[in-house]
């Protein structure tokens, strides 16, 4: 069941799916409908998944899911994850990568890899104030309050001295 990303509460679960690219306004609006399609039939044995999206910066893919009426089972989660993977073989885009880190350099949105990231704090190119996306936020209040956030204040900041 397709709700608006912003009616669910805030204790929905969240997957954060960060892409290697931006996406273009074309392949949004194809994104859009098919996450639409996807969500509104989305289910747990035969029960409707209340559930919403957004996708933030052009390239993150946040899917949420208000877990107080019904949780996902393996099988819708398992679902949810051959959609993505999907939309990687019909876009080429890669999804479902963890190991690389998405940050801001003024309003533009870069993405590279942990190893590279890693270099650049090591070289101080990115700072314990760069803004970094914590794609480990489990749900809405965490994704509002964490997700966009300083490297000091997120799992990157091992990474920086």
């Amino acid at each position: 069941m397709l709700v608006e990303f912003d009616t669910l509460p805030d204790e929905s679960r969240v997957w954060i799916y960060q892409a290697n690219r931006s996406f273009t306004d074309d392949e949004l609006e194809e994104i859009k409908t098919e996450l639409d399609t996807f969500i509104h039939s989305w289910t747990a044995h035969g029960k409707d998944l209340q559930s919403g999206y957004k996708i933030e910066y052009k390239r993150f893919i946040v899917i949420a899911l208000n877990q107080n009426l019904n949780n996902a089972t393996g099988c819708s989660i398992d679902a949810s994850v051959h959609f993505i993977q999907d939309l990687e073989q019909k876009y080429n885009v890669d999804l479902m990568d963890k190991m690389n880190v998405s940050y801001k350099q003024g309003e533009y949105v870069a993405y590279k890899s942990l190893i590279d990231f890693k270099k650049m704090a090591k070289d101080r190119a990115v700072s314990k104030k760069t803004i970094v996306f914590n794609n480990l936020v489990t749900n809405i209040a965490e994704f509002k309050e964490n997700w966009e956030v300083p490297a000091s204040e997120s799992w990157h900041s091992r990474f920086l001295n």
